[in-house]
């Protein structure tokens, strides 16, 4: 029996990442991310990361993977689809009502996609015994969207989100590290040419044009509404557009989310939001109580900012 091929090796693993329901899946040589490291001290020490020191943590680390898994070779990036079926803010009813980002309608994406990467670790031991790796879904010092680049399956648009042609960016990025060697994908090319709507739509000017590619986290709705412990500023009133947990502007202008490939709804039922919430009107955000939470939220990402905290997006929200 002839042994298996580094071509066929690498098919085998692609082909069960599909299988699994990943939209996309890229693979780079595990190396040192030398560019990235000098572009992620100078935003911290510009301090760009408000409140999120956890971003200064395992700064090494982040930046060479083969600090996480012992003589690493290759990373894989998966892409996952989370674009709904079902558009909370769409109904005709419901159009002045506060929003939620799309990607938490459901339950907490870290635990439904980790256990995905894990039966695809065992099916991928079961063809090719034994390896070291381990996965990760936003919960490791890993930059994600700097792999996802770089094996080719998106490029970093100028929201800062990772964008792919064909499905947009509506998607979550998962990887995974090994021991093996395998096929490496080309670097994507930045698609997003002249275009400035992400940075024009901002209204809390996160992003901007003097400045695209870049993304001031301490100015993010979505720092403030899930990240920020404090007191939201007062200069920020009247600058969210009804968001209380996250924010998808930038996202939701992006002429690549405007296609139909970007636009097909995702298949996992986790990821559904349940009938509480879409029934949730402004009068009943208004007078969320505790108990009220805990039933919308069970296995949540939303559980994040904890009661208190979304209780605050909305108080912040009301007319003064």
């Amino acid at each position: 029996m002839n042994p298996i091929s580094l071509h066929q090796k690498t098919e085998c693993f692609k082909n069960l990442a599909f299988e699994a329901g990943f939209l996309h899946c890229g693979i780079s040589k595990a190396t040192f991310l030398e560019k990235e490291a000098r572009d992620l001290e100078k935003w911290l020490t510009q301090g760009k990361n408000g409140q999120m020191q956890w971003i200064e943590n395992y700064f090494d680390i982040r930046l060479d993977p083969r600090l996480l898994v012992d003589n690493a070779k290759s990373v894989l990036t998966f892409a996952y689809n989370y674009y709904p079926p079902i558009l909370l803010n769409k109904n005709k009813e419901r159009e002045s009502n506060y929003k939620i980002s799309k990607y938490a309608y459901g339950r907490d994406y870290h635990k439904v996609i980790k256990k995905k990467l894990k039966h695809l670790i065992n099916h991928l031991k079961e063809e090719f015994g034994d390896f070291n790796g381990r996965a990760f879904v936003d919960s490791a010092p890993i930059m994600e969207k700097v792999w996802a680049k770089k094996s080719g399956i998106t490029w970093q648009g100028k929201h800062t989100n990772a964008i792919n042609p064909k499905t947009g960016s509506f998607f979550f990025l998962a990887t995974l590290v090994v021991d093996i060697e395998l096929e490496y994908d080309s670097p994507t090319k930045d698609r997003c040419g002249n275009c400035t709507l992400c940075l024009d739509a901002c209204p809390t000017d996160a992003l901007s044009v003097e400045n695209p590619y870049q993304i001031d986290g301490s100015k993010c709705i979505s720092y403030f509404t899930i990240e920020l412990k404090d007191k939201i500023p007062s200069e920020m009133q009247g600058k969210f557009e009804d968001w209380i947990f996250g924010c998808d502007i930038c996202q939701d202008v992006c002429p690549w989310n405007k296609r139909k490939s970007a636009q097909i709804p995702h298949t996992e039922n986790d990821f559904l939001p349940s009938e509480l919430l879409q029934q949730m009107t402004k009068k009943d955000w208004q007078e969320l109580t505790s108990e009220l939470f805990d039933e919308l939220f069970v296995g949540s990402a939303v559980k994040r900012t904890k009661f208190e905290g979304l209780k605050r997006n909305i108080d912040f929200l009301k007319p003064k």
